[in-house]
């Protein structure tokens, strides 16, 4: 079983905090998919003002946490480490539906698995968990782009 951990996961995603939303990868296979997981801690800097009587973690960062772990299986599928001259961007969000709000104190399991790749854009069927329940489903596609 392949893992990282954040000091790995640091040497192939761009993002530092506050933005990076991986904190552990439990388990990848290269080219197919991967599990990874985002502790949701009452200290992140969002809840500030959303909501600070209601600590919900925004919906457009649970997608970008899902991205970030498909951008980490796309690297691993092709054993490339971080390109400085590259970024990694949506190129669509499709069917996103958000089920249940994910709180300050859960635990985000991403998974994300490749459904196809043609001509550098990646596509990818994505779900977040917290305690094995649906939060948040997508269809994500991204690229590489020299910059």
């Amino acid at each position: 079983m392949n893992a990282m951990d954040i000091y790995e996961i640091l040497k192939y995603l761009p993002h530092r905090y506050p933005f990076i939303l991986v904190d552990r990868v439990v388990s990848y296979e290269p080219g197919e998919r991967i599990i990874a997981v985002k502790n949701v801690s009452i200290n992140e800097p969002y809840f500030v003002g959303h909501f600070p009587h209601y600590p919900v973690m925004p919906g457009v960062l649970i997608v970008e946490a899902l991205a970030q772990a498909a951008a980490l299986l796309t690297l691993k599928t092709e054993n490339a480490a971080k390109n400085d001259a590259q970024v990694y961007y949506f190129v669509g969000i499709d069917g996103v539906r958000f089920k249940k709000p994910v709180m300050a104190g859960d635990q985000l399991v991403l998974k994300v698995e490749i459904t196809r790749q043609i001509k550098g854009v990646w596509k990818y069927t994505a779900r977040a968990e917290v305690d094995d329940q649906l939060v948040t489903e997508a269809q994500l596609m991204c690229t590489a782009r020299d910059i």
